[in-house]
């Protein structure tokens, strides 16, 4: 969509894919050290880390959830087309429509509401991580903060409409 000056009236979401998808290659960056230190520290070494099974489990929390998010705003997330292909016109829009609804009700309602209850708890009662030490609030916040993309992107084609 253009206004009446030639200039997108689109949101630009090229800057929150290319931010997603470096936070994405840092995390599986660091996820793939962190398992190299863990065999090195007990095969080589024959004295393995303590924090490192910790930390890749964390690890793939953000890594997992910020991944689902970068793949609904890439449209990239797995379907189930079978309905929507024997469906056509109106009946296909409707449909696609409540996907998007449904999608963006689950991840505002579950994800950021949700995981802001669950991240305000765990750090009010000063949870911590076994071997890191690390407040749990902040392994949790991946909930809301992927929730809040997922969210942005539904609601974004939602606007657009089907493509």
């Amino acid at each position: 969509m253009r206004d009446e000056a030639g200039v997108s009236a689109e949101p630009d979401t090229g800057a929150l894919e290319r931010t997603l998808a470096g936070v994405l290659v840092a995390l599986m960056g660091v996820a793939v050290v962190n398992v190299l230190w863990q065999v090195f520290s007990r095969f080589v070494l024959n004295d393995p880390s303590s924090m490192t099974e910790e930390l890749a489990r964390y690890l793939l929390i953000w890594i997992s959830l910020l991944g689902g998010a970068y793949a609904v705003g890439r449209r990239l997330h797995p379907a189930i087309d079978l309905l929507a292909g024997s469906l056509a016109g109106s009946l296909r829009t409707r449909q696609w429509r409540l996907v998007h609804v449904t999608i963006l009700m689950f991840a505002v309602g579950v994800m950021v509401v949700g995981g802001l209850r669950l991240v305000t708890l765990t750090l009010s009662l000063g949870q911590t991580s076994a071997a890191m030490g690390i407040p749990l609030g902040y392994v949790y916040l991946a909930l809301p903060v992927s929730g809040a993309i997922i969210s942005w992107y539904a609601a974004l084609a939602l606007w657009r409409g089907p493509a």
